[in-house]
């Protein structure tokens, strides 16, 4: 008998940083596969119209706003869902601050702390809470997006790359921490994929030359590229992957 890996139905999904690009597609696609995805990010409006594609798809989705750079906002994601669904099975901390671009030397505390709230405090604690939900109700999948700037720093790039090398380190150690609970956690690490986020990749085009040099595909990628290796480490396909940071980079890293 043939069997769906990949089925999501029943599963609870939330998915920061899901009202564009990357964050977008897998929401769209953990919902296509039967999930029930609270699309989140910090202003409600763009997560609303996400939500409402997915449901005019046939799809179930929800909207709700977090700052994952604010504690209060962590609270009040995790009260919500704990009330309204009383579980989680899936979380996917996509959410991500690079606020500066430039020579590492002029980095200010602003951009520092900026950057450290949403990438390394907010997955921190976005996976505590997770993670305490999926302990109570037998296990679940948490799926960090890291960056190949964690394995190489990007040019002009530097407090970013430093934030997303810490997010491979801790999805490790949550990985080995709370296997135990059959929690699962793993990363994606996008290579150069064109978003909004990624804006400033694209707007030079010796920057982009630049890239598309170093890429064997000698193309950029597309956000919805990057959404079937998060649906691979959410679902059954990877019940025996823990602890894996799956680079996605066209062979840019090769």
């Amino acid at each position: 008998m043939a069997t769906n890996l990949f089925d999501l139905t029943g599963k609870v999904a939330l998915v920061t940083g899901a009202s564009r690009g990357i964050g977008e597609e897998i929401a769209k696609l953990l919902a296509e596969q039967g999930a029930h995805v609270i699309v989140s990010s910090r202003k409600i409006d763009g997560c609303q119209e996400v939500a409402d594609k997915i449901n005019a798809e046939g799809n179930s989705a929800e909207a709700f706003a977090c700052h994952v750079g604010d504690m209060d906002d962590i609270a009040k994601t995790f009260a919500h869902i704990r009330e309204k669904h009383g579980k989680l099975d899936i979380l996917v901390n996509n959410a991500a601050a690079n606020p500066y671009f430039g020579h590492i030397l002029d980095t200010d505390l602003g951009a520092y702390n900026k950057t450290v709230e949403v990438n390394i405090r907010g997955y921190f604690f976005m996976s505590i809470e997770a993670g305490k939900l999926m302990r109570e109700s037998g296990g679940g999948s948490i799926i960090n997006t890291a960056s190949v700037n964690a394995l190489q720093p990007g040019q002009l790039q530097g407090i970013y790359s430093i934030t997303k090398a810490a997010v491979v380190n801790m999805t490790k150690a949550f990985a080995k921490e709370c296997a135990q609970h059959n929690i699962r956690c793993n990363a994606l690490l996008p290579g150069f994929t064109k978003t909004k986020f990624a804006g400033a990749l694209f707007t030079s085009d010796e920057i982009y030359q630049t890239a598309i040099a170093s890429i064997p595909m000698q193309r950029h990628a597309d956000p919805k590229e990057m959404a079937g290796t998060v649906l691979y480490l959410a679902s059954d396909a990877s019940s025996y992957t823990t602890g894996e940071c799956i680079v996605v980079d066209g062979g840019m890293t090769i």
